[in-house]
């Protein structure tokens, strides 16, 4: 006669054990979108459920940096903020998960954090984009003003590429030509400075495929040494 089997068939708690991780899970990932949602209406406007100019500039102080450090932007970069100013609930939700901060101690903390990956090459491109992006206020809007563009650059590449940021900037503000710039003009004078051999620009050949601008402003520092 066959021996019966002496497997033990399983116990209704060790098959409970997985759903009761789950339902831990979620109720921890609940109890952090509530932190997150919490910090998010104690800065937004109650007429409009968005963070606004005056909210970000709370925030920022509670965050102890200026309102134009280039933390905010950064900031904004994370969240992925379609407007220039304001923060969405969608937006602040999306950005505090991917910095995992759930509370102002935490996003102070984050902020450091974000310092340091946008140094990171592969990072900085994209921010350095997304910064021009941001910066599009109106429909439609394809190009910044010099006067903007300056800020901007001394803001996101100055730190990175200051005698560079400061030649293309004496030159933006004393030419003629040019009243706005693009996005093409923006990423090539990126490329340019991690590209061209400064401060001799030796390599920089006008021939290959370089924004107009880039070869006017080449020549006007050539004929300004001269």
């Amino acid at each position: 006669m066959p021996r019966a089997s002496s497997r033990k068939t399983p116990t209704s708690s060790s098959s409970a054990a997985p759903d009761l991780y789950r339902s831990a899970t979620g109720k921890a990932a609940n109890k952090e979108l509530e932190r997150v949602d919490q910090l998010f209406y104690s800065y937004a406007n109650s007429s409009s459920g968005v963070i606004d100019p005056e909210g970000i500039e709370g925030l920022c102080s509670d965050l102890e940096v200026d309102h134009t450090d280039v933390r905010v932007l950064m900031l904004a970069w994370k969240m992925q903020a379609e407007r220039q100013g304001y923060f969405t609930l969608e937006e602040w939700r999306k950005g505090l998960k991917v910095l995992h901060a759930d509370t102002l101690v935490k996003l102070k903390k984050a902020l450091l954090e974000l310092e340091r990956e946008v140094k990171r090459q592969s990072s900085f491109l994209e921010f350095y984009t997304f910064s021009f992006q941001y910066c599009l206020t109106e429909e439609n809007q394809k190009s910044i003003d010099i006067e903007s563009i300056c800020e901007l650059l001394n803001l996101v590449l100055g730190p990175e590429f200051r005698a560079q940021v400061d030649l293309f900037v004496q030159y933006l503000k004393t030419q003629t030509d040019y009243k706005v710039l693009n996005m093409d003009q923006w990423t090539g004078f990126y490329r340019f400075c991690n590209e061209i051999s400064f401060p001799d620009m030796s390599n920089y050949d006008e021939e290959l495929a370089w924004p107009f601008i880039l070869d006017n402003f080449v020549e006007w520092v050539k004929a300004k040494r001269n």
